[in-house]
């Protein structure tokens, strides 16, 4: 089953075309960064594929799924999304664990009757992911990294298929981000791992294990590809459209630097 299809898809709000032609697809296997400047559709991208914005144009198919056609509420609780505008969204005096259990109903908060069974699962995964000191510590105290990664425990919960990362290091001193970095890839190393989609304005927060690269400039596709092929210095210099500089950083991680 083929994860992602966009088929010649466009989206126009207000006589605007924000995305234009956008025809991308996401096979088993395969792991996706999104590269591009402020404006360039990012966010618009994933609306999209979350089912809160619809194709103007085009065919959109998640998960075997086409919009228009299935029903919204099941289909996104296949798909985990972490985003830094979320932690605003949840409420100070809850426990950490409660958070990742509220990712099984899509909640902010918990509403429903769950089983004691239930919260013991999200305080282990909680555990797996690195996190078992948060455990009974209210969402207020968490430092920034503490609150991402509650997150991603939170949208791992409901065991998606797809896990949607859209600029999960924002606000992240150097030493959180690595660290938040790594749990990631130890996320991935699981057999049961879901098909990760990385949003990012930085190519050194880009994971090793992300094979595949698309590169989005004014609500269009510049080019799609592996990391290897696209992250070149002549190629992000037409990317960015200015002059840049690229520094190794760790495996298979690169810097871009204005030059």
């Amino acid at each position: 089953m083929t994860i992602l299809s966009f088929e010649a898809v466009s989206l126009r709000k207000s006589g605007q075309t924000l995305l234009q032609d956008i025809t991308w697809h996401i096979q088993p296997g395969e792991d996706w960064g999104i590269l591009g400047l402020n404006g360039a559709g990012k966010s618009l991208l994933l609306q999209m594929i979350a089912g809160n914005l619809w194709p103007s144009t085009g065919k959109l198919t998640v998960l075997g799924e086409v919009f228009g056609q299935t029903n919204l509420p099941d289909l996104t609780r296949r798909i985990g999304w972490v985003a830094a505008a979320l932690q605003s969204k949840f409420y100070p005096q809850d426990l950490a664990e409660e958070i990742v259990l509220s990712g099984k109903f899509a909640s902010i908060g918990l509403w429903q009757s769950y089983q004691v069974s239930e919260l013991t699962a999200a305080k282990d995964l909680l555990a797996t992911l690195g996190g078992s000191d948060l455990i009974g510590k209210p969402y207020a105290v968490l430092s920034q990294g503490e609150k991402q990664l509650v997150l991603i425990a939170r949208a791992l919960m409901p065991a998606p298929e797809l896990l949607i990362l859209d600029e999960p290091c924002t606000g992240l001193d150097l030493f959180a981000r690595e660290e938040l970095l790594q749990r990631i890839a130890r996320i991935k190393a699981q057999p049961d791992a879901p098909t990760v989609l990385f949003v990012t304005h930085h190519t050194e927060e880009l994971p090793p294990f992300i094979n595949r690269l698309l590169m989005l400039r004014h609500g269009k596709i510049y080019q799609q590809g592996s990391p290897q092929e696209l992250l070149t210095a002549s190629n992000l210099m037409a990317f960015y459209q200015k002059p840049i500089r690229l520094f190794s950083y760790q495996e298979k991680r690169i810097i871009v630097a204005p030059k």
